[in-house]
C-alpha cells in the first residue's frame, strides 16, 4: 500500500511539475505576444501619423490648387480682354501667351503633385488596413493563449 501511495505521490508531483512547466511556457508566449502586439500598435500609430501628415499636405496642396486655379481663370479672362483690345500688338500678345503657358505648366505640375499625393494617401490607407488586420490576428492569438492558460490552471487546481 505504501509503495502504491508513494508511486501515486510521485505521479502527482510529475503531473504538477509538467503543469507548472506548461503554464510557464504559456506565460512566456503570452508575454512575447503582448510585446509583439505593443510593437505592432506603435508601428500602426506611426503609420497613421504619417498618413495624417500626407493627408494634411494633400489638403494644403488642394487649397493652393484652388487658389491657383482661380488665379489662372482670372488671368485667362484678363488675357482675352487684352487680346480683344490690343489686336495687332504682336509683341504684347506673345508676352501674354507666354504667361498663359507658364500658368498652364504650373497647373500641370500641381495636378501631377496632387495625383502623386493621392496615390501616397491610398498606399497609407492600405498599409493602415494591413496593420489593423495583423493586430486583429495577434489579438485573437493572445485570446487563445489566455484560454489555454485558464484551462491549464483549471486542470492544475482540479488535480491538487
Amino acid at each position: 500500500m505504501k509503495k502504491v501511495l508513494l508511486e501515486m505521490e510521485d505521479q502527482k508531483n510529475n503531473y504538477e511539475q509538467k503543469a507548472k512547466e506548461s503554464l510557464q511556457k504559456v506565460l512566456e508566449e503570452k508575454m512575447g505576444a503582448e510585446q509583439q502586439l505593443q510593437s505592432t500598435q506603435r508601428s500602426l500609430a506611426l503609420a497613421e501619423q504619417k498618413c495624417e501628415e500626407w493627408r494634411s499636405q494633400y489638403e494644403a496642396l488642394k487649397e493652393d490648387w484652388r487658389t491657383l486655379e482661380a488665379q489662372h481663370r482670372e488671368l485667362e479672362s484678363q488675357l482675352h480682354v487684352l487680346q480683344s483690345k490690343l489686336q495687332g500688338a504682336d509683341s504684347r500678345d506673345a508676352q501674354m501667351n507666354q504667361a498663359l503657358r507658364l500658368l498652364e505648366n504650373e497647373h500641370q505640375e500641381l495636378q501631377a503633385k496632387i495625383e502623386y499625393l493621392q496615390r501616397e494617401q491610398d498606399l497609407c490607407t492600405s498599409d493602415s488596413q494591413d496593420l489593423q488586420g495583423l493586430l486583429q490576428k495577434q489579438s485573437l492569438q493572445l485570446q487563445e493563449q489566455e484560454e489555454l492558460l485558464k484551462k491549464g490552471q483549471q486542470i492544475y487546481y482540479h488535480k491538487s
